[in-house]
């Protein structure tokens, strides 16, 4: 094939396949407390907004310490997966120890190698924090709109019931923008007005993700 081919006669800037994506894994970090055995167990979400199939893989800096299912796999169109990850050594040794897990995705069927990858942290704690130093530390890592807390005394504001109601219309909003079909998706029977693309669906992902963290904090 010509310069910028491939073979089959299709050009590399073939629009219908991704290049390089993001990859939404949630949450971005893992935590792990010894003393508690449900912590032992930790889901990854691995969401695909894309309009192609995309095959996954969970690597790991320490494999012998981690069991992972279903570590390789296929995430459909617009879709979700769960991840279940669970720690099996839990020593004194390893407190402290902060280990990786690399998710990678490709196109299915795309034959290009991988698309993306995405590094989770995950750290073995000993004990799980009191609530106001988890919230401490929580808060240095992102920090919410300013009118949530009182600057005067440091305790939370609960939510007025009109601002309340604004975050959960652009919260509907956002999700409703990441069920719609992608432009030139032939399967959809819905009017190509109604249509978005891969930057809206990314920017509705990233607002649902902080309106969540709102509700958290809150």
């Amino acid at each position: 094939p010509g310069r910028g081919e491939e073979p089959g006669g299709r050009t590399a800037a073939d629009p219908s396949s991704l290049s390089t994506v993001p990859v939404f894994v949630f949450p971005p970090t893992l935590e792990f407390y010894a003393e508690d055995q449900s912590s032992h167990k930790q889901v990854l979400t691995l969401y695909n907004p894309f309009p192609r199939v995309l095959r996954y893989k969970v690597l790991s800096t320490a494999p012998l310490r981690y069991t992972v299912i279903d570590a390789e796999g296929l995430v459909r169109p617009n879709s979700c997966i769960d991840i279940v990850t669970r720690h099996r050594d839990i020593r004194a040794r390893h407190f402290g120890t902060t280990d990786r897990f690399r998710v990678e995705v490709w196109e299915e069927g795309g034959g290009r190698g991988v698309i993306g990858r995405k590094d989770i942290p995950a750290t073995l704690h000993p004990t799980k924090p009191e609530p106001r130093e988890r919230a401490a530390r929580d808060t240095t890592a992102w920090r919410p709109p300013a009118h949530l807390f009182s600057m005067r005394q440091g305790v939370q504001r609960p939510l007025s019931p009109g601002l309340f109601s604004l975050y959960v219309l652009v919260g509907l909003i956002a999700l409703l923008v990441l069920m719609l079909p992608l432009h030139g998706d032939p399967r959809s029977l819905l009017h190509e007005n109604l249509h978005v693309s891969v930057v809206q669906k990314l920017v509705a992902a990233y607002v649902l993700g902080l309106l969540t963290m709102v509700f958290l904090q809150a």
